[in-house]
């Protein structure tokens, strides 16, 4: 029977200034990527509701691409913040030598996929045939420096799990600072800027949406070679002077953990994909409403993923130092904190979507049908919170099984199915398809909340075993 504890031990109070610690630069990170995202989605609708669909259409393929690679740092995540936990240095340092072969064979794998395949990307993706050469060139420019992007997400997780997540929060900020001073000069041709009453003149390169693709791809290389040299020059987790030969000893752990959330980030990336290709074969309209929706909606889930990574990281820290008290004082306090941030991140969205929506187009009808969307999906915001960060504490476990087949289940089994016989077969539009993503995430809600107070999942109470 789990251990009792004592009212004042029911939430780890004195756990708030670590868990504050880990997860606001990791919600600062997102929040400045995703207004970044938001300037990109604006300066882009300012060319057309064309332009944000071609940028908007290839969009759950690039996350198919990114949760493939993030997957691999998952597997560092629970390895590294254990071994740190246990005060095993010395093992730490080895995984993050072995990242550094992780990001090479992973960022060169995937540059030969997504380049080579970027021409057939937009059919696939049932992109209107008017803009699938702007989408297919967009695609190819955006995944040129995919290197560096690997180096980006593996590395920055090995930091997060040694607790620095302020390191990644500072590469983040130059990035995107850098993309949207790029934005400004590739998007918009030569033209007079009104400065203090004074008109001046203003280069631009006039490309578009290709200057778009190019901003961000410079951005993204920047960042990797950043974060390289942020994560060598770490006094507490730099690869310096590890053997970059595979070791088993330690990618096999990393692997097991690794493998399955890899399988589960691909298979839910594909059920975006075909969610996505159902939408775009809706129409240009629906295309845009559910861009902007998916971009005004994923700046209210960054509480959300701040926490996961603080529940991650320090949930590895007590199960690797074997405090169980201090690991179930944690869970309940990462969880308290989590509702009551998606409670009022829900509130916001839903009190603000029109607002919101019209940032990113001025089309009536796509605002319309963009605000609808997002009033829905605010009411799932806490319940999909908690899963969040319950599957934030099973990462951190090792414990990377149940996570994928839920994920799966919840993706095929509700979304996608339910998408399509909604809008295939009996006509329906958006609406119906976001219906569908709402009862995923209450599926979601429900199996992880169920598997977590049964207790199953920690390895201190039934041994090394993945669950």
């Amino acid at each position: 029977m789990p251990e009792r504890l004592g009212k004042k031990r029911i939430f780890a109070w004195s756990l708030l200034p670590a868990v504050l610690s880990l997860a606001w630069p990791t919600m600062l990170e997102q929040l400045l990527q995703t207004a970044v995202q938001y300037i990109d989605t604006a300066m882009v609708g300012s060319l057309g509701t064309q332009a944000t669909a071609a940028v908007g259409s290839t969009a759950t393929v690039g996350w198919l691409v990114g949760s493939s690679t993030a997957a691999f740092g998952v597997g560092f995540l629970a390895y590294i913040s254990q071994a740190l936990g246990a005060g095993d240095e010395d093992r730490a340092k080895k995984a993050a030598g072995q990242s550094v072969l992780a990001v090479l064979v992973v960022g060169l794998f995937f540059t030969a996929v997504t380049l080579s395949l970027s021409p057939l990307v937009p059919v696939w993706m049932q992109v209107d045939p008017a803009i699938r050469s702007l989408a297919s060139r967009y695609f190819f420019i955006l995944y040129l420096p995919m290197l560096p992007r690997t180096a980006s997400v593996i590395f920055g997780t090995v930091l997060r799990a040694a607790g620095d997540t302020r390191t990644p929060m500072r590469v983040g900020l130059a990035v995107n600072a850098l993309n949207v001073i790029l934005n400004f000069l590739l998007i918009y041709p030569s033209r007079p800027l009104s400065l203090f009453g004074l008109r001046l003149p203003m280069w631009g390169a006039g490309w578009g949406v290709v200057g778009a693709a190019a901003a961000s791809a410079i951005a993204f290389a920047f960042g990797g070679i950043a974060i390289t040299l942020a994560l060598y020059r770490h006094r507490r987790i730099s690869p310096r002077g590890q053997s970059l030969c595979p070791d088993r000893k330690v990618l096999a752990p990393c692997l097991r953990v690794a493998f399955p959330n890899m399988l589960q980030r691909f298979g839910t990336s594909l059920g975006y994909v075909a969610f996505a290709a159902m939408i775009n074969a809706l129409g240009e309209i629906s295309t845009a409403a559910h861009t902007v929706a998916n971009t005004v909606e994923s700046a209210f889930y960054i509480p959300g993923y701040g926490m996961q990574a603080a529940a991650a990281t320090l949930t590895g820290n007590c199960l690797g130092a074997g405090d169980e008290k201090k690991r179930r004082g944690l869970a309940r306090l990462i969880i308290l904190l989590e509702v009551g941030l998606m409670l009022l991140s829900g509130s916001l969205l839903f009190a603000f979507a029109p607002a919101m929506a019209g940032i990113f187009s001025k089309d009536p009808a796509v605002i319309a049908l963009g605000s609808t969307v997002l009033r829905m999906v605010a009411c799932s915001e806490p319940f999909y919170g908690v899963s969040i960060v319950i599957e934030g504490m099973l990462q951190g476990a090792g414990k990377t099984k149940v996570p994928f087949v839920v994920n799966i289940l919840g993706m095929w089994g509700v979304r996608i199915l339910g998408t399509w016989i909604c809008t295939t077969q009996l006509g329906m539009g958006l609406v119906s398809a976001w219906g569908c993503m709402i009862g995923h995430n209450l599926l979601l809600f429900a199996l992880f909340l169920v598997y977590y107070l049964r207790g199953r999942w920690n390895p201190l109470r039934e041994g090394k075993s993945e669950g």
